[in-house]
C-alpha cells in the first residue's frame, strides 16, 4: 500500500460515522496500541480510546469531513502531511492542520495532529 492509499485509509477512519465499519478501517490504518494526540487529545491509546474521540469529534463537526491537503514529506518510517475539514466534494475548508505520522508494519502506530 503506498503512503496515499494508507494516509487516506487514516481519514477515512476519521470519516466513518458507523462504529463498526470504523474498526474494520482502524486495522487498516493503525497498529492495535497507536497513540494519537492533538491539541484537544493527549495520548489516545489504542482502536476503542480513538473511536470515542472520534465519536466526540464528529458530534462537534457536524457533516464536515477531513480530505488530504499535501502529502508533505516521508521518510523512512515517517510522514507528515496536511489535512482539510470541510464539506463533502468542496475546495473550501473550515479547518486545516497537519499530522506526523509514525509507520510500523504499514500502519500508523502514532499519530501527533497539529491545528493552523
Amino acid at each position: 500500500m503506498s503512503i496515499n492509499e494508507l494516509v487516506q485509509n487514516y481519514l477515512d477512519v476519521w470519516n466513518e460515522r458507523d462504529t463498526a465499519r470504523r474498526a474494520e478501517l482502524m486495522k487498516t490504518a493503525l497498529t492495535d496500541d497507536s497513540i494519537y494526540s492533538d491539541p484537544d487529545y493527549a495520548g489516545v491509546k489504542g482502536h476503542s480510546e480513538l473511536s470515542a474521540a472520534i465519536d466526540k469529534a464528529q458530534a462537534k463537526f457536524g457533516d464536515l469531513v477531513f480530505s488530504l491537503g499535501t502529502l508533505v514529506n516521508v521518510h523512512h518510517d515517517k510522514a507528515l502531511f496536511r489535512w482539510r475539514l470541510g464539506p463533502a466534494g468542496a475546495d473550501s475548508a473550515v479547518a486545516t492542520g497537519y499530522d506526523y505520522v509514525e509507520i510500523v508494519d504499514g500502519r500508523f502506530s502514532r499519530v501527533i495532529g497539529f491545528f493552523e
